[in-house]
């Protein structure tokens, strides 16, 4: 929920350049200004997520069973800690 109201004042380069993205995007000039601080200033949970993708991202191949029915045993076994 959109709560707070900024004035920003943007020369004609910049407003222009915002406001052709927005007719592209079929968008309003605001959520074109929202979407590029998002990507400019990322959230904690932005960052987390980020980190935790790069880090299953960076994970040493395992094997994993080709059958679905070995899959799903594998992953019980796991689940009751009887993996060794």
């Amino acid at each position: 929920m959109l709560e707070r109201r900024v004035h920003l004042l943007l020369d004609e380069q910049r407003y222009s350049r915002v406001a052709a993205l927005a007719r592209q995007r079929g968008v309003s000039v605001a959520a074109v200004i929202r979407d590029a601080i998002d990507k400019g200033l990322p959230s904690s949970d932005d960052r987390r997520r980020r980190r935790a993708a790069a880090t299953l991202l960076a994970a040493e191949a395992m094997p994993v069973p080709t059958d679905p029915v070995d899959l799903m045993a594998e992953l019980d076994e796991i689940r009751s800690g009887r993996a060794g």
